[in-house]
């Protein structure tokens, strides 16, 4: 194998495929996680790069890294190697990763009571790894860094979990045999990891130390579905949905529909992959678990139909315009109908399950936002036709949620910056000095 050879991802990218370079190295098999002393015995030490970490400031070009640290901690495990030599404790060597360590030592002699500076996050392998073997782990470094998609989450969990098992069950004298650091696939080597483990719990891994090993904004519900929908599902079959971009739910629901009928769920696959109309498989999934008696091209039939009315009504209900009358009833019913300035509190709360931090204050919760019948407004209102058309976006965003459609990485991290914006216009206070709670309470009392 050549260097340019790890260069690109294998067979299309797929985290699940990176398994096929590690396992290339027996070494790189036997894997585990640890966290090492900074000093003293068991510290890592590097051979030509090795540098004074006891000046008084941090090298410029580590500022940055020292103080992402400081506040989350080593988010990335660097690489280490065992060497043994016969009558001598073993040493631990750094592979990869220097710049990291040397943050990590700079932080644990200036900021010696910050707790992410106390030990140094690590995957230890049996040494001395090939120039080869480097190579392979600094690819899958890279690679790593790229955003994952369901399968690939599922996968890499597994991974971390299982190394975090290994060094455990190793510390605690439990040996771990050579065809169990074999096993390609995740999820059947996590199993057999746990049937050395037995009942010993203090050689668990459970999700809430992956994930803060990992430092993943996710929880634990979360993690569990991920990787139940991994195992649940063909391996083949998680690679093509996960280049189709299937949301989790769909895949969890999916899964339940192969579980009681295979041959329906495998058709539905292949028609909808055939005829790239994916789009509808949340829909078919639906219509295959709701009407049991039906066959893969009803399914899709019925699918289609479903899906062409909800846009319909989708179409009807952002091109529609309230007449006059309408608006005077929508502001007539308070705190039952959406104020013309502010979203309604069901609308806030599905659009914070979407990572938005947008949050309702406490008095506009039961109240439309108006001002006084006498009070003019000290600057130009916006026009009521611009509120309509922003809550009637919001609302057909809302509706395609629910349908099962998510939201692009891109487009969330838009409407988080275009949400905390028009929060802080929302929670503002007007010229004159009172705030947004005094207008809807002064607008409750004129009324």
């Amino acid at each position: 194998m050549t260097s340019t050879s790890l260069e690109a991802p294998p067979d299309g990218g797929s985290m699940i495929r990176l398994t096929e370079i590690l396992h290339r190295s027996v070494k790189l098999r036997q894997r585990r996680f640890e966290m090492l002393p900074l000093r003293g015995q068991g510290a890592p030490f590097t051979e030509p790069h090795a540098r004074n970490p006891s000046d008084s400031l941090p090298p410029s070009e580590l500022a940055d890294l020292i103080s992402s640290m400081s506040v989350i901690g080593l988010l990335e495990p660097v690489l280490a190697e065992e060497i043994v030599v016969d009558g001598k404790a073993p040493t631990i060597r750094l592979v990869t990763g220097e710049r990291r360590l040397r943050a990590m030592r700079w932080g644990a002699v200036n900021r010696p009571d910050n707790p992410h500076f106390q030990a140094l996050p690590a995957v230890v392998c049996p040494g001395p790894l090939s120039e080869e073997e480097r190579h392979m782990w600094r690819f899958v470094e890279n690679f790593a860094r790229e955003p994952l998609r369901p399968g690939e989450q599922a996968a890499a969990l597994l991974y971390q979990r299982c190394a975090i098992l290994v060094g455990k069950l190793l510390k605690a004298g439990k040996p771990v045999p050579q065809e169990v650091y074999a096993i390609p696939d995740p999820a059947e080597r996590f199993l057999a990891l746990e049937k050395i483990r037995g009942t010993d719990s203090s050689c668990a891994a459970p999700w809430s130390e992956v994930l803060d090993r990992l430092g993943l904004q996710l929880n634990e519900r979360k993690a569990g579905e991920l990787v139940r929908a991994f195992r649940a599902l063909p391996r083949d079959l998680t690679e093509e949905m996960d280049e189709a971009a299937v949301r989790l739910n769909t895949r969890i629901r999916f899964a339940e529909l192969r579980n009681g009928r295979a041959q329906a769920a495998e058709g539905i696959w292949a028609a909808l992959k055939s005829s790239k109309r994916l789009h509808l498989l949340p829909t078919a999934v639906n219509v295959g678990l709701e009407e049991p008696e039906l066959g893969p091209e009803e399914i899709i039939t019925e699918a289609e139909e479903r899906q062409d009315a909800a846009n319909a009504g989708r179409r009807a209900k952002l091109t529609r315009v309230p007449t006059q009358t309408e608006d005077q009833e929508e502001a007539e019913e308070g705190d039952e109908a959406a104020a013309p300035s502010a979203l309604g509190t069901d609308e806030v709360a599905e659009v914070a399950e979407l990572g938005n931090p947008l949050q309702p204050a406490p008095a506009a919760e039961a109240a439309t936002e108006a001002m006084p019948a006498d009070a003019a407004p000290s600057c130009p209102a916006v026009e009521s036709s611009t509120i309509r058309t922003a809550l009637d976006g919001i609302r057909g965003l809302l509706a395609e949620v629910r349908a099962g459609k998510e939201i692009a990485r891109y487009d969330r991290g838009s409407l988080r910056l275009a949400l905390r914006e028009l929060h802080d216009h929302l929670e503002g206070t007007s010229v004159d000095g009172a705030t947004d709670h005094d207008a809807i309470t002064e607008g409750s009392e004129a009324a």
